[in-house]
């Protein structure tokens, strides 16, 4: 693996030691750069979408070459990935915080991109926006969080205004805003930022299936019996997830619910009904438990998207969710049940409800549901349907266009 140099000019041999290797045969591909530092080995949806995102642009199944510039231990690239160093940052699961705008910058601009696309308001998304400023292409913003709300509920009322005012300006300067979600759209339409694009996110339906399900062996993992209505939830142990609100929930239901916490139980006291075990790093071990459970629970009604409930669907296990946010966009009662609120009371009732429906028509429909509507393929065809709107080129002759 090559160290990454940090100069202006940069050649074609250092490019290549660097791991940004231009198109060796034929026509070159307009290189499409994602940047964020919300990207840690723990992390969640926003690294998931950047990774899949990755294999369907390598798979070529687009016309676009594709480097992801992400926070590191140190500074080096490899085969399309580039890792800035930074420092890490506290009390979280492996995050990395990027202080250094001019490095960012000038990291970004030696990739030599023909389009950016910024997945945060933080180091990496002003570095985007100047180094796209100095290159002359468009820079693409894709809002996966609400920063006001996130502001608010992390610092209190007092940081609304400053926030908003920083988030504002921030969003006006992009070429062009996706949201993965109306709600998000809807936001940012409150806070006054128009343009914006929604673009669900999708799921990989092969790695979440049913069949990767084996509840009685599940249930035998965890000590429990087949008696036993498992709830699951998976993701950051991060205060806007409303942990709380899922372990309130299950003491409420009482017997026989248990629930399983997967990666956000880090704060919270194991007990008699809640079961908390660590980050799953092994995508296939995290699908075979979501597919064995009997439901997937989410308590936050603010959630931006909710890439873990597309994967619950996939997996064909109903979902239990507030009605509100992301999630009340991505499931119905043809596929779980909505809860009036985030709070335990309703949640509590709403997963009551599920488990009196016929639960083998609704599995059946939450897969059929992912195949439908959810694809990775969808998502990613629209994305490059706005791409090659900001370069001005139709798919036929986006290759031809960037030729040597």
């Amino acid at each position: 693996m090559s160290e990454f140099r940090l100069f202006d000019g940069v050649s074609a041999y250092d490019r290549v030691s660097a791991g940004l290797r231009l198109d060796a045969y034929g026509p070159r591909r307009p290189h499409l750069v994602d940047t964020t530092m919300l990207f840690a080995p723990k992390s969640g949806g926003v690294k998931r979408y950047l990774l899949a995102k990755r294999e369907w642009m390598k798979a070529r199944r687009g016309d676009f070459r594709h480097t992801l510039v992400v926070p590191g231990r140190r500074t080096r690239a490899e085969d399309g990935l580039v890792q800035v160093a930074a420092p890490p940052l506290p009390f979280t699961d492996g995050y990395r915080c990027p202080t250094n705008l001019g490095k960012w910058v000038k990291i970004l601009r030696a990739t030599a991109p023909d389009l950016i696309e910024a997945g945060d308001p933080y180091v990496p998304g002003h570095a985007a926006l100047d180094a796209g400023e100095e290159l002359g292409v468009p820079v693409v913003a894709f809002c996966h969080t609400d920063a006001v709300a996130l502001a608010q509920l992390q610092l209190g009322d007092w940081a609304v205004g400053p926030t908003l005012k920083a988030w504002s300006e921030f969003c006006r300067r992009f070429d062009r805003l996706i949201a993965p979600s109306r709600y998000i759209q809807a936001r940012l339409a409150d806070y006054g930022i128009d343009r914006v694009t929604v673009r669900h996110l999708g799921v990989d339906t092969d790695l979440f299936r049913p069949q990767r399900g084996n509840r009685r062996l599940l249930l035998r993992r965890l000590g429990l019996g087949t008696e036993t209505r498992l709830l699951v939830f998976a993701g950051r142990p991060s205060r806007e997830k409303n942990i709380e609100a899922l372990v309130e929930t299950v003491e409420r239901l009482g017997d026989p619910y248990r629930l399983l916490l997967i990666g956000a139980g880090r704060d919270i006291e194991p007990s008699e009904r809640v079961i908390s075990v660590s980050y799953l790093r092994n995508p296939e071990e995290l699908a075979a438990v979501v597919a064995g459970a009997d439901a997937f629970i989410h308590a936050n009604p603010c959630e931006p998207f909710g890439l873990v409930v597309l994967e619950a669907l996939a997996a064909g296990t109903p979902v239990v969710g507030p009605r509100t946010g992301g999630i009340g966009e991505l499931i119905d009662e043809a596929v779980g049940q909505r809860a009036e609120s985030g709070r335990p009371k309703d949640l509590a009732e709403a997963v009551a409800a599920l488990f009196e429906r016929d639960q083998a028509a609704i599995r059946a429909a939450c897969r059929a549901r992912a195949l439908a509507r959810h694809s990775w393929d969808a998502t990613f065809e629209g994305l490059a349907e706005i791409y090659r709107g900001l370069l001005d080129v139709a798919p036929a002759s986006v290759s031809a266009a960037f030729a040597h």
